[in-house]
């Protein structure tokens, strides 16, 4: 527009030919025209993917032994059995419902257990010691046989167990 408020035309070009295209800045509307710049990434970027893996085996270090401590279980029943070595005749030691011990079927306690422990030890290092706990019996009166034992120089103990129904 002129300044005295009439339109203005536009200049008149002489000569043949076409017109100059204008400068095309991507912000108009119409045909896109194709991008010059770095073509786009085919390569997955890692780093991410390495950073979530290692917080999540953290996570997983962290809680894993939780759970294991939250399993209830019911030692006394078996359905498997361990392969027992024939070599070395195992020790059969047997705890009733009062937490009394027997080994071999002579009830023992205190220092005739400790030395009946001790000669087995003595005889074969190797000797496993089989008990046989009745389900009743405190696990606490089971982990101070075991002390016992281990004491003696018995450290192989397996525990007997029924069949389920």
């Amino acid at each position: 527009m002129s300044t005295t408020g009439t339109p203005r035309a536009a200049p008149v070009r002489s000569g043949a030919g076409p017109l100059p295209e204008a400068p095309s800045d991507g912000g108009s509307f119409g045909r896109m025209e194709p991008r010059t710049g770095s073509a786009p990434m085919a390569e997955i970027n890692m780093t991410p993917l390495i950073d979530v893996m290692l917080v999540l085996l953290v996570i997983f270090m962290i809680t894993a032994p939780l759970m294991v401590s939250a399993v209830k279980v019911d030692l006394p029943r078996a359905s498997a059995s361990a392969a027992v070595d024939a070599s070395v005749p195992p020790l059969a030691v047997t705890m009733d419902q009062e937490g009394g011990v027997y080994v071999r079927d002579q009830p023992l306690s205190g220092p005739a257990l400790e030395r009946a422990l001790r000669a087995a030890a003595e005889q074969n290092p190797g000797t496993e010691v089989q008990l046989r706990a009745d389900s009743t019996v405190p696990y606490g009166r089971v982990v101070e046989f075991m002390a016992v034992a281990h004491g003696a120089g018995l450290s192989r103990v397996g525990f007997v167990a029924q069949a389920p129904r």
